[in-house]
């Protein structure tokens, strides 16, 4: 969470600077960032799909791979990268 909190914090420091000095942000439109949210949610239909044809679990496998995917590693949850 703290990394998140950070990052946060950047970007609005970042955001008052830019406003200060009268640049406009190079950050995309939001729509941009709402059609990769799209990218990276449609990226999970054909495993999604194959898993339900398959007669697995597909509930455990949104939780799990989707959610790692589509919204990175969340705060509070194990790194898996760890050994």
């Amino acid at each position: 969470m703290k990394l998140y909190l950070l990052s946060v914090g950047a970007g609005l420091l970042v955001g008052v600077i830019y406003s200060l000095l009268g640049v406009r942000s190079p950050a995309p439109p939001i729509i941009a960032l709402v059609g990769l949210l799209g990218i990276l949610a449609g990226e999970q239909i054909v495993p999604i799909a194959r898993r339900a044809i398959q007669g697995q679990d597909v509930a455990c496998y949104i939780r799990g791979n989707c959610a790692d995917h589509v919204l990175g590693q969340l705060p509070g949850s194990p790194d898996k990268n760890q050994s």
